[in-house]
């Protein structure tokens, strides 16, 4: 209980929080660097084999719509614009969808981190 009461009385440091945070991002850079890369080769797998159409005008999309799909989709928003028409492209969504939460994870638990690790060196050294 007097950690809590020490915690309150010394204000975080948004340049601290940064800090720890981008630390925090640069331990697990590769982690984040193999990520992105599994992403990179989802969306060009998406573009030669998951047959991305539109889905207003069943047009084939293009490379920057199968790219924007991807990342929507990697960002679990999905609205539904363009969509995968091949069985390939359908597992793909999904693998799409998962590397997505992996990330999104990540960089919350990162941010988690940063605030708890700014808050304790605030609590041992006040300034």
């Amino acid at each position: 209980m007097d950690n809590a009461g020490k915690a309150a009385d010394a204000p975080l440091r948004a340049r601290q929080v940064f800090v720890e945070f981008a630390r925090t991002l640069w331990y697990l850079r590769v982690f984040l660097a193999s990520l992105l890369a599994i992403f990179i080769v989802l969306a060009i797998i998406m573009h030669y084999a998951g047959g991305p159409v539109e889905a207003a005008t069943r047009a084939p999309a293009s490379p920057g719509q199968t790219l924007y799909f991807c990342s929507i989709t990697a960002l679990t928003i999905g609205y539904g614009d363009v969509v995968p028409t091949t069985a390939v492209g359908r597992i793909d969504s999904i693998l799409l969808g998962l590397v997505g939460l992996l990330i999104t994870g990540i960089v919350i638990a990162a941010s988690v981190r940063a605030v708890q690790e700014a808050s304790q060196q605030a609590t041992i050294t006040p300034s």
